[in-house]
């Protein structure tokens, strides 16, 4: 109880004094070399506000870069979005995660739309299940490359020196180079906390990509499954001309001289 109210007391909101000063860590547009001389207008900056703030020992107290586009926070904001938290979450929550997804895709869009939407009346149903499933993978994978394309750029951010970003918009790009703090605590971050999730991303992509591979193949296979046209005779036509069916009597009454060399048939008289 003493050490909670003690953590739980506010500093005060006097200015620390110069011997102090001279332990902490300027901010990061500072220069070592002057810190002498902005010591005489220490209460004009804004270290001043930062230290009212307990903030005083952050790397980031005059980091230009705004709070929405530091890697950090970006960091922060992906792996409590949603899908992005899947990847980052308990393993079996994950392929619990992904396997409704596609089983639901499958079920209730992929299904329906081969079942009924498909052309060809004698589709064999095996068919028709299987472009259901090819479904469900692609929007399982479709997931999955998503969730990889955001951890690889927040990666990538935080193992990066230098960090690119908007102060007003598109046209007014800026760059900042990491100070050596900011820096050594997002290689940390981006190491131990987002190369694991892009391993794991990875890994995935590769089982649902042969998944979806076998699917496809299994679906172009079952092609010869379906039955073919069968020949007609003239005999079950009953000598009548069927569109589309080829009937030798038919033929012979309408071009009696394509079959002139047969026994019985001769040649129309001329005028």
């Amino acid at each position: 109880m003493a050490t909670a109210s003690i953590l739980s007391l506010k500093p005060t909101l006097l200015p620390p004094s110069f011997s102090s000063l001279s332990n902490l860590n300027f901010p990061c547009f500072l220069n070592p070399k002057l810190q002498n001389q902005h010591r005489k207008n220490i209460l004009k900056l804004p270290f001043y506000s930062s230290y009212e703030n307990s903030n005083y020992n952050s790397p980031e107290t005059e980091c230009p870069v705004p709070l929405d586009q530091q890697p950090v926070n970006e960091y922060q904001s992906l792996s409590s979005s949603q899908p992005y938290s899947w990847a980052s979450g308990d393993f079996s929550e994950y392929c619990s995660r992904l396997f409704v997804t596609g089983v639901s895709f499958a079920l209730f869009v992929g299904l329906p739309v081969s079942w009924y939407g498909s052309v060809g009346v004698g589709l064999d149903p095996v068919k028709r299940v299987l472009g259901a499933v090819c479904g469900g993978f692609f929007v399982a994978t479709f997931v999955v490359v998503r969730m990889y394309l955001g951890w690889a750029y927040v990666g990538n951010r935080l193992l990066s020196a230098t960090v690119e970003y908007e102060e007003t918009g598109w046209y007014d790009g800026q760059t900042w180079v990491k100070t050596p703090e900011v820096l050594a605590r997002d290689r940390l971050l981006g190491s131990f906390s987002v190369k694991p999730v892009l391993s794991r991303l990875k890994n995935t992509l590769v089982g649902l990509g042969l998944s979806l591979f076998m699917c496809i193949i299994l679906f172009i296979n079952t092609e010869g499954s379906r039955p073919k046209d069968t020949y007609i005779s003239s005999e079950q036509t009953g000598g009548r001309a069927v569109r589309g069916v080829y009937s030798e009597e038919s033929a012979k009454s309408f071009e009696p001289e394509a079959f002139c060399g047969d026994a019985g048939i001769s040649p129309t008289p001329t005028k």
